[in-house]
C-alpha cells in the first residue's frame, strides 16, 4: 500500500524537476524568435580539452560532429541573487484539485512549478536562489545559494507545498513581507507569488512591498488567479455556498445576481493593485492559472536586464 501512495504521488507531480527543465528548454529553443536572440542560458563559449582536465564539461555533441574535445567554457558566476516568496494561505490551494487534476491546476501549485521553472533557469546561469513561505506563520527561509545541494533542498520545500492539504490559514502579508525583507541583506531579485487575498490595509500591504526594495533589491509581484471564477465569477446559475477558505465563513447566492458588480469590483482591484505598483517602481505582472510560463520567463530576463 505504501509503494502504491508513493507511485500514485509521482505520477501525479510528474518530477516537478523534470517539468521545470522542460518547460525552460522549450523556452529557450523558442527564443530565436524572440527579443532575446542570442541569449546564452548556458554557457559562453568552447575552449579546446587538454588532457588531464575535468571531462565533466565536455560537449559530446560536438564531438560527435567534429572528432575533437571540446569544452564548454561557462561565464564567471553573476552577482544576481534571487529571492522567491510563496504565499501558502488557504487561499492559494484553490481551486480544489480532482485526482485527474495535474498539480499545477491551483494557485499554488501553478506558484510551484514556476517557482521550479526559474529556479531551473537560475541554475543554468550560475545565479544564487532563496525561498521564503509564509501563510499565518512564517513557514520556510533559507537564504540565496548556487549549490546543487542547495538547489535539491529548495526542490524538496517545493513538492512538500504540494502534498500539504492547508485549511483556515489566513494571509499574514504585512508582518511577513516586513520580516523576510529584513532577512535578505545582500541586493537581490525578489519575486513574491500571491494572489493577493489578505485583510490588512492595502496601503500597509505596499508599505510592506516597499520595504522589500530596501537595499536597492528588485521586486516583483506575479499575481495569480483563477481566471474563470475569481475574475469572471463563472459558475452556473443554481443556488451556491461560497466558503472563505481562510476564515470558515460563508454565504449562499445565486452568481447571476452578482456576477456584473462583481467582475467591476474585481476590475478596481485589481487597477489599484497595478497603480500602486507602479508608484512604488514595482514590477506587477497578473498571471491566470493555466497560462503558460513565457510571461514569466521573459518578465525574468527583463528584470534581469535592469538589474544591473
Amino acid at each position: 500500500m505504501k509503494i502504491e501512495s508513493q507511485l500514485e504521488k509521482i505520477t501525479r507531480f510528474k518530477n516537478l524537476e523534470l517539468l521545470a527543465n522542460q518547460v525552460v528548454e522549450g523556452f529557450i529553443s523558442g527564443m530565436h524568435k524572440s527579443p532575446f536572440h542570442g541569449f546564452s542560458a548556458e554557457f559562453a563559449e568552447h575552449k579546446i580539452y587538454n588532457p588531464g582536465e575535468s571531462t565533466k564539461h565536455i560537449d559530446w555533441k560536438l564531438f560527435a560532429k567534429t572528432d575533437r574535445l571540446y569544452t564548454k567554457r561557462y561565464e564567471e558566476e553573476t552577482n544576481l541573487r534571487c529571492h522567491l516568496i510563496i504565499d501558502n494561505s488557504s487561499s492559494m490551494h484553490y481551486p480544489i484539485l480532482t485526482k485527474k487534476d495535474s498539480f499545477y491546476e491551483n494557485k499554488i501549485g501553478f506558484s510551484v512549478l514556476a517557482s521550479a521553472v526559474l529556479m531551473n533557469l537560475l541554475k543554468k546561469q550560475r545565479d544564487a536562489v532563496g525561498l521564503s513561505v509564509y501563510s499565518d506563520a512564517y513557514e520556510f527561509y533559507t537564504g540565496e545559494k548556487g549549490s546543487e545541494r542547495h538547489h535539491r533542498m529548495i526542490l524538496n520545500k517545493l513538492e512538500e507545498l504540494l502534498q500539504t492539504t492547508v485549511s483556515n490559514k489566513k494571509t499574514n502579508t504585512v508582518t511577513f513581507l516586513h520580516q523576510i525583507a529584513e532577512n535578505i541583506h545582500r541586493r537581490s531579485m525578489v519575486i513574491l507569488f500571491t494572489d493577493m487575498f489578505q485583510y490588512e490595509n492595502e496601503d500597509k500591504i505596499f508599505k510592506a512591498l516597499q520595504h522589500l526594495k530596501h537595499n536597492k533589491h528588485k521586486v516583483v509581484v506575479f499575481h495569480v488567479y483563477d481566471k474563470k471564477t475569481e475574475f469572471h465569477f463563472d459558475f452556473n446559475d443554481s443556488p451556491r455556498k461560497f466558503i472563505d477558505v481562510e476564515t470558515g465563513e460563508s454565504i449562499q447566492l445565486f452568481s447571476d445576481n452578482i456576477k456584473e458588480a462583481y467582475e467591476k469590483q474585481v476590475e478596481n482591484y485589481f487597477k489599484a493593485i497595478s497603480d500602486s505598483c507602479l508608484q512604488y517602481k514595482i514590477q506587477y505582472v497578473p498571471v491566470e492559472i493555466g497560462e503558460n510560463f513565457e510571461k514569466i520567463l521573459t518578465t525574468y530576463l527583463v528584470e534581469k536586464q535592469k538589474f544591473g
